[in-house]
């Protein structure tokens, strides 16, 4: 990469960071694809400056020709609208050789999500009597009661729960503020946690966040999901390959299945857009559509 490149990559991922308040992980695959986007020019003697909607088509070619799926693809012709409008607000360009680019056609894939039964499975297994154990069980039931994303989880802090009126406030994608409730369960498990757990854990430490490593420092994403992994194989569901994120989609789903309504869901999940939510009624009706096979006769 030119030092040009360098320079105008760096000033555009300060600007989205100050002026979208995005997340870190949101702004590392801003940059990763952009970063690719330009050892791609440099490949085929190109400048960033002087391409037009060909060089971009040729470029998402070249990225389906790497066996990339739609997805993907489309989320990286995101990134670079989003790096050329910057351009163009900037001055730098006069045109967006992005604008009228189409985006891949996305096939909607089924999120993979648990059923009741393997989602009480797998909060039986964590041992309670132990100070990791108790942790690892109200980490587990926030996120599936909660439907929290596991960056939100490990960011909850102290301050952020109010176990007297019921409720947690998450900061979500974009700094964005939501208030979830908390059921009667996940209160009682919390306490538990904080009076008996927590201190052990903390070993006279001080910690704003809620949930603490056997350290007694912050929780990582990496620790959290091999303790999901952990779990899930002694509860049996090693085939499922459950992840933190799963907990949240089984949270949305079963509130679906229950009735709920799909704009309280939203709010609760904290999408901006209710058609990123409605994906969850396609689980729904395909989780009622296996039922009907298993056990109807005529299935």
């Amino acid at each position: 990469m030119s030092g040009d490149e360098r320079q105008i990559l760096d000033a555009f991922i300060d600007t989205i960071w100050i002026e979208k308040g995005l997340s870190q992980n949101t702004l590392n695959s801003y940059k990763s694809d952009t970063e690719k986007y330009f050892l791609w020019l440099s490949k085929n003697s190109l400048n960033y400056k002087k391409v037009s909607r060909a060089e971009i088509l040729e470029y998402l070619s070249f990225l389906f020709s790497q066996k990339l799926g739609s997805k993907s693809v489309a989320r990286k012709l995101s990134s670079l609208r989003v790096f050329y409008k910057y351009l163009v607000v900037k001055n730098i360009l006069t045109l967006d050789p992005c604008e009228k680019v189409e985006t891949p056609k996305v096939m909607k894939s089924i999120p993979k999500t648990l059923d009741e039964k393997e989602i009480e499975k797998l909060l039986e297994c964590p041992d309670v009597n132990s100070a990791l154990g108790l942790r690892d069980k109200a980490m587990i039931e926030t996120l599936y009661s909660c439907g929290l994303r596991v960056s939100e989880l490990i960011d909850l802090e102290l301050i952020h729960v109010n176990a007297r009126q019921g409720v947690m406030k998450v900061l979500g994608k974009g700094q964005k503020e939501r208030l979830v409730p908390m059921g009667e369960k996940l209160i009682n498990i919390m306490d538990a946690y904080l009076n008996d757990s927590r201190p052990k854990l903390l070993n006279r430490n001080i910690s704003d966040y809620f949930f603490i490593s056997s350290r007694g420092s912050k929780m990582t994403r990496q620790s959290f999901w091999h303790r999901i992994k952990f779990y899930s194989d002694k509860a049996g569901l090693n085939k499922k390959n459950i992840s933190p994120h799963v907990l949240r989609h089984a949270f949305a789903t079963h509130l679906l299945n229950n009735g709920a309504d799909l704009r309280v869901v939203q709010l609760l999940l904290g999408h901006s857009d209710l058609n990123t939510t409605q994906i969850y009624t396609e689980v729904a009706k395909y989780r009622l559509k296996q039922l009907h096979n298993e056990h109807h006769p005529r299935g």
